[in-house]
């Protein structure tokens, strides 16, 4: 009986060894560009902008993102003179290291993410945060992933209030691949602190033109719990990108 039984465990082996060396090592990057004019009654100018780098090694998977968001009016003043005025202008950047563990998916990891945002709730807001996170689900070209862990953060109203302390972040993700050229993702987190609990989301549908470039449309929401006297607790941003992998 005992043979079997070590015939299996060896099999196991083999296979959890084989699905490691399936993993393509290296860095994958991915850069998406978009930007909308309008003129008539309205005119105006908004430009959005992404990188992701993934990087894959033996025991680590590391990702860092960089993104930025402009926008620009134009407005006429009482005498009739036209003059342009910033609306919005955004920045975001992250890094997040997991280190593998035995299983395929199970990672322990340490993220770190920084945002300026000139006309948000929160004109700087920056923490970290270090946790687990696995695979919950994979099949029928569907993957879902979940990480939760305490972590701390700092942020500056934009009443000029100055807050600290410890939270809670968890965070997930939804990949379906509903054709070769076409895929859909689903990303969420959730910060939750003792003064304000951010919640992230973004929706968004990608269509392969070519072997490199996609077309991308995305909506992201960001909802503060808290926020300081005549701004709106939601934002949100509907953008259509341009995004090269290489």
């Amino acid at each position: 009986m005992k043979y079997p039984l070590l015939l299996v465990a060896l099999s196991a082996s083999s296979l959890s060894a084989q699905a490691a060396d399936d993993t393509k090592l290296g860095w994958a990057t991915s850069a998406e560009l978009g930007a909308i004019t309008t003129s008539g009654n309205t005119k105006g100018t908004s430009v959005t902008g992404k990188i992701d780098a993934k990087q894959e090694m033996v025991k680590w998977s590391n990702e860092y993102v960089l993104s930025a968001f402009f926008k620009e009016d134009e407005k006429t003043d009482a005498n009739g003179n036209r003059y342009s005025e910033k609306s919005a202008e955004r920045y975001f950047a992250s890094g997040k290291a997991g280190y593998k563990l035995d299983t395929d998916h199970a990672k322990l990891f340490i993220f770190g993410s920084h945002t300026e945002d000139d006309f948000g709730a929160y004109t700087r807001y920056s923490l970290i945060s270090a946790g687990y996170g696995d695979r919950l689900y994979q099949g029928d070209g569907i993957s879902i992933d979940a990480e939760i862990g305490p972590g701390y953060y700092t942020g500056k109203t934009a009443g000029d209030v100055t807050e600290k302390g410890a939270l809670v972040r968890t965070a997930g993700s939804l990949d379906w691949v509903i054709s070769d050229s076409a895929t859909f993702r689903q990303l969420l987190s959730l910060e939750a602190s003792s003064d304000n609990k951010r919640t992230q989301s973004e929706t968004s549908v990608s269509a392969r033109i070519n072997g490199s470039m996609q077309m991308k449309a995305a909506f992201t929401v960001q909802h503060d719990s808290e926020v300081p006297v005549g701004k709106k607790n939601t934002d949100t941003q509907t953008s259509l990108t341009l995004v090269y992998s290489f």
